[in-house]
């Protein structure tokens, strides 16, 4: 029996997608990259906001009519739109035949076994099994995320995962360290540590932050090259994190910091548990003890009573704080969280609007800093080939995979994905930056 999988969403979820994998490959499934000729569909889907839960209606509704013209005999819902939406799903759409929930991957098994015979179950369960092998599906498969948790505690206002995933939850370190080893025998050289907030990590089950030990442990892997730090909120950033940083020389010296606003006003209507001056003092502090930092964040543009004032005040900390990497979202109101419920309900239009003003701001501030490299000289992992320009494709320790900046340039012999080499910068645009081979013994 042949299986298509479509993993939507996060990084999280493609872990969780690549684990149900794992557990079908143990139990002897094949896998096909094409629908039609797919004899089950299982499409790991995403409802964070209303555009990601509207893509994921669209993909079951897409993907259903291969039980029409394909071979598909089944159609599975499994994630976050089966764990919030439990009831609706079977009731409202016949296309579904079972609905897995977000933390019961593990039963996919089991799942399959009761569709063949006819049922059409629901699946939901929150306790964790043994992570089990995982089928490596990120391009090129030199690299991969390694979930460090599951769950959020912060209760954010405007976000729906707590009540979806549940509590944090970390990892045993030495499951994942385990698993971290099994990756990187199977070619992995680059590991993006993920979860709804990183920096937790170990405080449910050590009684306090282990991701400076974590680090530490997965420096020592033979085979890993670069270890990447995602979803760390200011208010935990600590020294203790810093120095793993410094210490650990597999660590990449680039930090994802979520914070989605400036303004203490609005920031504490969404549940935040920061202020402007504690995140303007963490930039501070990463800059000053780790000079080459790459800092990513994430802004929402329109949160409820936003004022014009307020947004200009966010572009201009955009401006100062100068973040290497920024994602911005206009506010999505989520049924069955607080800030959906709170007055001053702003229009999409301009919500959507406030969110292009701050990517052009970000667009102009990444292009300045992309010319103040020209002339460096920066190690590059090999992503891959693009034939028709005759250019490889790189990313820098800046650049997380599928998300950030690449790197382009030529080279005369063929490069294999996953080849760490040395590149001269020649050129750049507002993203992305052009250059030649400078030293191809980067390994």
């Amino acid at each position: 029996m042949e299986l298509y999988f479509a993993s939507l969403g996060c990084d999280k979820n493609l872990v969780d997608t690549e684990h149900m994998m794992g557990v079908l490959t143990g139990e002897g499934y094949d896998f096909t990259s094409d629908p039609a000729e797919a004899d089950v569909i299982i499409i790991n889907t995403c409802c964070f906001i209303l555009d990601a839960k509207q893509e994921s209606i669209d993909t079951i509704l897409e993907l259903a009519e291969y039980k029409k013209t394909g071979r598909a005999k089944a159609l599975i819902v499994a994630g976050c739109l089966g764990e919030r939406y439990r009831d609706e799903l079977l009731a409202e759409m016949p296309e579904v035949d079972a609905v897995v929930g977000a933390l019961a991957w593990e039963e996919i098994g089991q799942v399959l076994k009761k569709v063949s015979e006819g049922e059409r179950p629901q699946v939901y369960k929150t306790e964790k099994a043994k992570t089990p092998k995982r089928v490596i599906t990120t391009p090129g498969g030199h690299s991969s995320y390694l979930k460090i948790a599951e769950g959020c505690n912060k209760a954010c206002s405007y976000c729906i995962i707590p009540k979806i995933r549940g509590p944090y939850r970390s990892v045993p370190m030495e499951e994942l360290l385990e698993e971290a080893e099994t990756l990187a025998a199977a070619g992995v050289k680059e590991l993006c540590l993920v979860a709804q907030e990183t920096s937790l990590y170990g405080t449910d089950l050590y009684g306090e932050k282990k991701l400076p030990v974590l680090l530490d442990r997965l420096n020592a892997i033979e085979g890993l090259k670069w270890i990447r730090i995602l979803y760390c909120y200011p208010e935990e950033i600590d020294e203790r994190l810093i120095d793993a940083m410094l210490r650990n020389d597999k660590v990449c010296h680039y930090l994802d910091m979520p914070i989605q606003h400036c303004e203490d006003r609005i920031l504490k209507a969404m549940g935040r548990r920061t202020d402007k001056a504690d995140i303007t003092k963490k930039i501070r502090l990463l800059r000053e003890r780790i000079p080459d930092i790459c800092l990513r964040t994430t802004l929402i543009t329109g949160f409820p009573g936003e004022t014009e004032e307020e947004f200009e005040a966010l572009l201009a900390f955009v401006e100062e704080a100068k973040f290497d990497r920024l994602g911005c979202f206009p506010y999505s109101a989520e049924e069955g969280t607080r800030a959906a419920e709170m007055d001053g309900q702003l229009p999409e239009d301009v919500k959507a609007e406030r969110a292009d003003r701050v990517m052009a701001l970000a667009k102009t501030l990444s292009l300045q800093k992309n010319k103040e490299r020209l002339g460096s000289t920066e190690t590059v992992i090999v992503e891959g080939y693009l034939p028709e320009d005759e250019v490889y494709v790189g990313r820098t320790y800046r650049d997380t995979p599928e998300i950030d900046n690449y790197v382009f340039f030529e080279s005369p012999r063929e490069l294999m994905t996953g080849t760490f080499l040395r590149v001269a910068i020649e050129g750049a645009d507002e993203y992305d930056l052009i250059g030649a081979i400078a030293d191809e013994s980067a390994e």
